[in-house]
């Protein structure tokens, strides 16, 4: 990383914490209590972080024992906090302090923002999002954490769309230091405003993102994710996939992320992606590596202790030997090319990343950056996806595009709007600039 990328990455980070991108028009607010639809690993997570940051918590599910159990996944959270000396046994008994769980909707009444997270199921999001606003203030704003769903079309089953929003977090939300806000068609400023406000209470870095399927990070980690998929199915080594990963400066090989996401919830994504989009938006290759794995295999990754690798108690992690029974291309590990490798990786997420910004997900530069590096972990040294773009060339990264669509696939096809930026020699940088001037 030079120092001028290093110093426009930071820059970066202060002002979007500043409120760079933060309806000016509408004072600073505190959250006086969030609500938290769903006490799963992702509620739990963010009943924790809440409460750790001296706000009050309703955590709520649809019975008390399964509330109860979330309030003790919070509890977990800050015991491994305490291992790592990051939290005292005094700070644990006061945020929990702050975690009330309840399975009634009507302990929601005076909260001022409340986040849905439960399954990845419409019908189920529908109906939490109609019972939480009917025992509402008028003045409170209810939010998606969904990873799948765009969130103009959840707003539907609010009577007040105005005042519904995205808010991505990323797992494991007690240590991940980004959130999307994700604007629907009739997200009123306001309601960004509390959202904003919210996650900056947290301690957390807001990047705000228009809507559309899977946002922006979702869209680049998951292609990261099939990239690693593709190979092992071509034959390349997992060992070497999660080496060549880590030497691109990822900090997680795309094997050991999918057991940390879920090999189920990707598998989930993945079908939900194709019902919404149609069966041309998955690669039919990595469904099937996914069902095998789920379905066949029953691995679901770090969850169950199976997954891509094995997890036994109190050992290191060991890549799972089934994996050379998977069905896979004959490759000779001699022939691969390490280099290559590392190229697909970031190029993958880089041109994911394009797309968002032509597809009008990304509005500022500074938030794909931003949010690339402490959202999924795209190399620091880069300065961020697009300024990864940048310091190659617009006109490079389309010819390298070309050269990996033509060995490895379409997947690889550089949209017209890269071509467009390569033909007039301008960055991405450049092409937001002119954006703002011409605004």
């Amino acid at each position: 990383m030079t120092d001028q990328t290093t110093t426009r990455l930071l820059r970066s980070i202060e002002a979007l914490n500043a409120g760079a991108r933060r309806p000016a028009h509408y004072p600073e607010s505190r959250p006086n209590k969030i609500g938290v639809l769903g006490a799963g690993f992702m509620g739990a997570g963010i009943a924790f972080v809440t409460a750790s940051a001296g706000l009050d918590v309703v955590l709520i599910d649809r019975d008390q024992r399964l509330a109860d159990h979330g309030k003790a996944r919070c509890a977990a959270i800050a015991d491994a906090h305490i291992v790592k000396s990051r939290l005292t046994p005094s700070g644990k008994k006061t945020a929990l302090s702050h975690i009330f769980a309840s399975a009634d909707f009507n302990d929601l009444a005076d909260c001022g923002l409340v986040i849905e997270t439960v399954p990845e199921d419409r019908a189920v999001k529908a109906a939490v999002i109609r019972n939480a606003r009917a025992v509402l203030g008028k003045m409170a704003v209810l939010a998606s954490n969904t990873s799948t769903f765009p969130i103009t079309s959840l707003a539907a089953a609010d009577e007040r769309p105005q005042d519904f929003i995205g808010i991505h977090f990323f797992s494991p939300v007690d240590k991940m230091g980004l959130a999307e806000l994700v604007m629907g068609e009739k997200t009123g400023s306001r309601a960004l405003a509390v959202a904003f406000d919210y996650i900056r209470a947290l301690g957390k870095t807001p990047i705000i993102v228009n809507d559309g399927y899977q946002f922006f990070a979702n869209r680049c980690v998951n292609h990261y994710l099939q990239e690693g998929h593709l190979m092992l199915l071509d034959g390349v080594p997992a060992e070497l996939i999660e080496l060549a990963a880590k030497e691109a400066g990822m900090p997680v090989g795309p094997l050991a992320l999918s057991d940390e996401i879920a090999i189920d919830l990707v598998y989930k994504i993945l079908l939900v992606t194709r019902d919404e989009l149609g069966p041309q938006a998955i690669d039919q290759r990595q469904e099937s590596l996914l069902r095998a794995m789920t379905e066949t295999y029953g691995r679901h990754g770090r969850k169950t202790r199976k997954g891509f690798y094995d997890y036994p108690e109190a050992q290191p992690k060991t890549l799972w030997p089934g994996l050379s029974d998977l069905p896979s291309s004959m490759c000779d590990p001699v022939t691969i090319d390490r280099s290559e490798l590392k190229l697909r990786f970031l190029a993958i997420q880089a041109l994911e990343a394009i797309l968002a910004v032509e597809d009008g997900i990304v509005s500022d530069a500074r938030e794909a950056d931003v949010g690339s590096v402490l959202g999924f972990g795209f190399p620091a040294f880069t300065g961020g996806v697009l300024s990864y773009v940048d310091a190659m060339g617009t006109a490079a990264f389309l010819a390298m595009c070309e050269r990996l669509a033509a060995a490895y696939g379409e997947r690889f096809s550089p949209p017209l709007f890269l071509k467009d930026l390569a033909d007039k020699s301008e960055s991405l940088y450049e092409h937001f600039a002119k954006k703002a001037q011409a605004a």
